[in-house]
């Protein structure tokens, strides 16, 4: 009689359970170990434990008793509170990812500080380039305007020469008209006293 009652209570339990028609991801709560149970109840024999933070896939539920079936990584079936089912990953797995996304991201860091010293290094040289180009470009105007001096000075004194020669020339054709006039004039005055003059009875002969 008691095995049939212990049967009887068995089949009643299952048939109370509402299956899952398809797996879901559980992960068990932080806590050191989770013990599972052959049944959907605290009076069902232990089977074993899983570890805290452990993933398992939820297979079916039982409302009355609240437990859930599972089956963990090593394939084993068997029931679980579903008080200690999470729907996300526990700290213990959370927590290595955690350190891996900092890690990662301090790699992106460092990458972008030597990325940006690398910039800065390119535009200080750039700059410094810049600037030698901007005072030779200075040393080269500063050279051409002392060149525009000397010359306007040149030009200058080329003018004076100029000048010079234009009024030597001009007192020149002075004096040579001068001397031309100064000839002509007294030609003038001594051709007369120099050419005799004939009589007028000479004249009326011829």
């Amino acid at each position: 009689m008691k095995k049939i009652h212990l049967i009887s209570l068995t089949l009643l339990a299952f048939s109370a359970a509402t299956a899952v028609h398809a797996e879901e991801k559980r992960y068990v709560s932080d806590e050191l170990t989770t013990w599972l149970r052959s049944g959907p109840g605290d009076q069902y024999r232990l089977t074993g434990t899983v570890n805290a933070g452990e993933e398992v896939s939820l297979l079916q539920t039982n409302e009355n008793t609240h437990y859930g079936q599972v089956r963990d990584a090593s394939g084993r079936t068997a029931w679980i509170p579903l008080s200690q089912l999470s729907n996300d990953p526990s700290l213990r797995t959370r927590v290595p990812q955690l350190e891996q996304q900092v890690k990662d991201l301090s790699d992106k860091l460092t990458n972008i500080d030597s990325s940006w010293n690398q910039r800065t290094a390119d535009m200080q040289k750039k700059v410094a380039a810049s600037d030698g180009i901007i005072n030779g470009l200075k040393n080269e105007n500063e050279q051409l305007k002392n060149q525009l001096i000397v010359a306007q000075k040149k030009v200058s004194a080329a003018n004076v020469q100029l000048d010079d020669k234009q009024r030597a020339i001009i007192m020149q054709w002075f004096m040579y008209g001068g001397g031309v006039a100064g000839i002509g004039l007294l030609l003038g005055l001594l051709l007369p006293h120099m050419i005799p003059r004939r009589k007028r009875s000479d004249r009326w002969m011829n």
